[in-house]
């Protein structure tokens, strides 16, 4: 499995590593002074953030976001596809919740949603609750979750969400080297004026998701 991963650097975590600087030095923003609930959303997320946020490895170290791209194909008289991303900002805000609460109400009531998660690691407890009570109040949901990884995964509380969203009808799918090529397709941004470069898979992409592929077939069965 992948190694235990140095930490990064405020860039590759969303805060420019200069946080310290700039014009009259101004004063780093405490942790406690930053808003309770942020979102940020977009269509398309830097490159920078999907190659650490994404990446499929053991040890998540410094990992401390979650981003969520995802696909809404709503049925009716007039099939309509919509795609963007979240990213959750500071301890107390989960882009899964946000995705319910300002995303799913401007989809279309009463029609089918076929709803696709491409999402750097698993939900946390509260989020895989908030997932099952919305499959079960919204007949008409489809929901499909890839995730890069699995989130604190040996906890029993942790199992146990995985498998009550799977019996609320969730499909949870460990992302392939296939699927990670697909976010990088359809949801990082390139830099402008440049041509559009290609995925590069990192090393140990497809022994990782094996590794995390067993894990929840392990927790499911």
């Amino acid at each position: 499995m992948a190694e235990k991963q140095e930490e990064p650097s405020n860039a590759q975590n969303g805060e420019p590593d200069n946080a310290e600087e700039g014009e009259g030095k101004k004063k780093k923003v405490k942790r406690e002074d930053l808003p309770p609930f942020e979102i940020v959303t977009g269509e398309r997320l830097p490159a920078i953030f999907f190659k650490f946020q994404f990446r499929n490895v053991e040890y998540s170290s410094g990992r401390n976001k979650t981003f969520l791209c995802y696909v809404v194909e709503t049925q009716g008289k007039e099939p309509v596809t919509s795609r963007g991303y979240l990213e959750d900002e500071h301890a107390a805000a989960h882009a899964e919740m946000a995705f319910f609460n300002t995303i799913l109400p401007t989809c279309q009531a009463g029609a089918r949603h076929d709803v696709t998660w491409y999402v750097s690691s698993s939900p946390c407890v509260a989020c895989a609750q908030r997932i099952c009570e919305a499959l079960r109040k919204n007949k008409g949901l489809r929901l499909t979750i890839m995730v890069g990884r699995l989130f604190m995964w040996e906890e029993p509380e942790m199992q146990a969400a995985l498998r009550s969203m799977k019996e609320a009808g969730c499909k949870l799918r460990i992302m392939k080297p296939q699927d990670f090529e697909y976010v990088w397709k359809n949801f990082v941004e390139q830099e402008e004026g440049e041509e559009a470069k290609s995925f590069v898979p990192w090393e140990d992409i497809q022994e990782n998701f094996q590794y995390y592929e067993e894990k929840l077939a392990e927790i499911l069965h």
